[in-house]
């Protein structure tokens, strides 16, 4: 798979685990994964924490990637929810924590999301 980070120095340099562009060569697959929340195999159940929510979010993420044929190595694209801004920097280490040094294009909105238990929703692309 080519992939090609665009990180003009004309730009403020890029945040952790973050490119200002990321260009995928043609003729790949294409995954488009929908937001993703902190929930429990049951779809009923979440954990309180920040940290808890977003380890059951990488790993759906790992899981539904796999059913692809695919690894977090395959991310092009990351946007990530967060429904309080003190949450940033557990949001940071935790991308850090799961994608080491690939860099994804990436944004990143405070806003209010749909369920109040909800700390983060997250949703991708990847390309293979």
């Amino acid at each position: 798979m080519t992939v090609t980070s665009h990180n003009p120095p004309e730009v403020f340099p890029p945040y952790r685990c973050y490119a200002h562009a990321i260009e995928v060569s043609a003729g790949l697959r294409t995954l488009y994964i929908s937001g993703l929340n902190g929930f429990h195999t049951d779809g009923k159940t979440l954990p309180v924490s920040f940290e808890e929510q977003a380890e059951l979010i990488y790993q759906h993420l790992g899981m539904i990637l796999k059913s692809a044929d695919m690894g977090m190595s395959n991310l092009v694209s990351l946007r990530v929810y967060l429904a309080d801004a003190k949450d940033d920097e557990a949001n940071v280490l935790m991308r850090v924590k799961h994608l080491g040094s690939h860099r994804v294009a990436l944004t990143v909105v405070c806003s209010q999301l749909l369920d109040p238990r909800w700390k983060l929703e997250m949703e991708a692309v990847a390309a293979k």
